[in-house]
């Protein structure tokens, strides 16, 4: 394959004046102009991006590392991410990590091979310890509260929020309170934890680690929470759930066990997807395109760090 020596060469001018036409430089005559275009024609040379992104020091690729592709909130998360990535000329490199750390690292080393400009993680494996290996290689900008870290970050206060639900559960009668969780080690998890055993030592309530339910993400895992709800003695009378589409499994599921929404059990869910829409489901309404929009622009602002945190309304609709 032609490289940019062998050009020159063929169209009887120097180096230079090659790398000026591939970079449309306007100080290069029309004839030798032709001459490098011809030679680059009959040679059918390609440009190697690497190198001359290398050489620019950007890449216009942001890596965007999240746990499942197939989730509702992390293809919001990834649609706002999108459409500024268009607006903005870039394009978006996408790691589905499993929730599996070398997968992470491996995005973080391809921003310090300078294979990418940033890196934005959607729902973070690694430790702060690893994370920090790479911050000087370029933006890492992080969807939880990272105030105090050398990172950018877009972020929700669990703790504020998950309080703010169970006292509204309380108002309406609830004492029996179970929540839903994906993964018992995650940032959020351990906010929302707090904000429960919080809650529950305020209003004297004892602790049940059965009302807790783990490993809870998508629709079908509905089945599995009514099912332990099914065999308690004294079950929660109201739910705090992961997501929307968790709380429609649930919902779905208990309807066919006749446990009636909200009388038997309250529902409250997260993010307010559509389906919480169309099934009518209480939610707390979390903007997730607005989030991947503004997790985007602090991934390409090179010159300042930033943290901005995110208001949660809640929604009140027919499962409380």
């Amino acid at each position: 394959m032609a490289n940019i020596k062998d050009i020159a060469k063929k169209a009887g001018v120097s180096v230079t004046t090659v790398s000026r036409v591939l970079n449309q430089h306007p100080y290069v005559s029309e004839e030798k102009r032709k001459a490098v275009i011809r030679a680059i024609e009959e040679t059918n040379y390609q440009r190697n991006l690497n190198a001359v992104h290398l050489s620019k020091g950007e890449t216009f690729l942001i890596g965007v590392v999240i746990p499942y592709t197939n989730h509702p909130y992390f293809g919001l998360l990834v649609e706002g991410m999108a459409n500024e990535a268009v607006k903005n000329n870039y394009k978006l490199v996408l790691f589905q990590t499993n929730y599996e750390e070398n997968r992470e690292i491996e995005a973080l080393r391809m921003l310090q091979h300078k294979q990418l400009d940033a890196v934005i993680i959607g729902s973070r494996s690694c430790s702060w310890e690893v994370i920090d290996e790479y911050i000087q290689y370029g933006p890492i900008v992080l969807c939880e509260d990272s105030r105090g870290r050398s990172v950018s970050s877009t972020f929700i206060d669990h703790y504020e929020t998950f309080s703010n639900a169970l006292d509204y559960l309380h108002t309406k009668g609830h004492q029996r309170i179970g929540y839903t969780i994906g993964r018992k080690s995650g940032t959020s998890s351990r906010q929302r934890a707090n904000a429960y055993h919080d809650f529950l030592k305020k209003m004297n309530e004892p602790f049940n680690p059965n009302y807790i339910f783990d490993q809870c993400l998508q629709f079908e895992d509905g089945v599995k929470v009514v099912e332990q709800l099914t065999r308690m003695e004294k079950p929660p009378t109201a739910l705090l759930v992961t997501s929307d589409i968790l709380a429609a499994g649930i919902i779905t599921y208990a309807h066919e066990k006749g446990i009636s929404i909200p009388d038997d059990l309250a529902i409250i869910g997260f993010d307010n997807q559509p389906i919480a829409k169309i099934m009518h489901i209480t939610t707390l309404e979390i903007p997730l395109v607005e989030i991947g929009r503004k997790l985007f622009l602090q991934a390409i602002n090179r010159t300042e760090q930033s943290h901005e945190q995110i208001n949660v309304t809640l929604i009140e609709r027919q499962t409380v």
